[in-house]
């Protein structure tokens, strides 16, 4: 495997949106010298599909197609890691640590939301386990932006992934919760899990809108819905 890569995407294989996915790809090479492309289990028919070779295809492919196996004979030039079905972790998490092992910094995952909330649940403590890794994990769809935020995060209006930005605390309160610049704003507010909806669908109002908080673990949502 190449070694210190700046940016990865994890493809799995919940809901995605090819035209979507397609230009999120595009825009980041634009930006990015080295992409690294990998495949978690089911997230290989993207691939299939897109005509694009990802760099590593990680998965125990008990949800793969027949398509998608006969892809993988076919190709025997594609990097493979085969896990066992019978294993304490889930394909994407396993993808993720393959990331971490050459360095990346930032890590994206793609077709991580979907119709299997348990899936879902276990890509959203990836953002925790990028931070205790120092790696910035995001999960990205045709709908929704979703990351940690860090205290003192300014968002730009003009930058904004959608209209909609909700917060929800993780693992526990967010103490002293300011949201400046917002149409709804809060003033070192005790945030806990019991009252997300406090802080649901919230909208910039300003050109810049700051989030600060004392302690706690902060999740992000920006929605185009």
């Amino acid at each position: 495997m190449r070694q210190k890569m700046e940016q990865a995407v994890i493809v799995s294989g919940g809901n995605i949106d090819i035209d979507f996915a397609l230009d999120f790809l595009n825009g980041l090479r634009k930006k990015i010298a080295e992409l690294y492309l990998i495949a978690a289990d089911r997230g290989m028919e993207f691939f299939i599909r897109t005509g694009i070779y990802p760099d590593l295809v990680v998965g125990d492919f008990d949800s793969l197609t027949e398509e998608g196996k006969r892809y993988l004979d076919e190709h025997p030039q594609l990097k493979v890691v085969r896990l066992r079905p019978e294993k304490d972790d889930t394909d994407t998490q396993s993808a993720a640590g393959y990331a971490a092992a050459i360095g990346v910094k930032r890590l994206t995952l793609l077709g991580a939301t979907g119709t299997r909330l348990d899936h879902v649940l276990a890509n959203l403590g990836l953002l925790l386990w990028g931070q205790a890794s120092g790696i910035q994990v995001e999960i990205v769809d045709s709908n929704n932006y979703i990351c940690l935020a860090e205290s003192g995060k300014i968002l730009k209006k003009k930058e904004q992934f959608g209209k909609y930005v909700s917060f929800f605390p993780y693992g526990g309160n967010v103490e002293e919760l300011t949201l400046e610049g917002f149409k709804y704003p809060l003033r070192a507010h005790c945030l806990k899990p019991e009252e997300s909806g406090l802080t649901v669908s919230n909208e910039i109002v300003e050109e810049e809108a700051k989030v600060s908080f004392r302690t706690g673990n902060l999740i992000m949502i920006m929605s185009r819905d």
